[in-house]
């Protein structure tokens, strides 16, 4: 999930009318699912590439988490199923740990990486 916005190119659209934008991304950032329903893809990240399909769908399920209720987050803080956890500086504090966001072990991003697969 991301939290930044600025000025992007519209990219591609998929299926499900998700707009996709290419854009520079923070050094090691794929792509971020944004709370508006939209996905950013790092310019670098050549066009229907595997890697480019593997991040659209992983982005997605954010996205269906976010839409679902199942997921959110703000500045400060990631929701998951109902509960907060703080976030600052790149990193989340989950299970008493503070750890980079996109690590494997949240929840969220166990199911976005399920998602990758199918």
């Amino acid at each position: 999930m991301a939290f930044k916005l600025g000025k992007e190119k519209r990219g591609i659209k998929n299926s499900g009318n998700t707009p996709i934008f290419r854009k520079n991304l923070d050094e090691g950032v794929v792509a971020e699912a944004n709370m508006d329903g939209s996905i950013f893809i790092d310019k670098d990240v050549k066009p229907g590439s595997a890697l480019e399909k593997k991040a659209v769908k992983h982005e997605m399920q954010h996205i269906r988490d976010m839409k679902s209720g199942k997921a959110a987050y703000g500045k400060d803080w990631v929701r998951w199923e109902g509960k907060t956890y703080p976030r600052k500086d790149g990193k989340i504090k989950y299970a008493g740990k503070w750890s980079e966001e996109g690590d494997n072990r949240f929840p969220w991003e166990k199911s976005a990486v399920k998602a990758e697969k199918k």
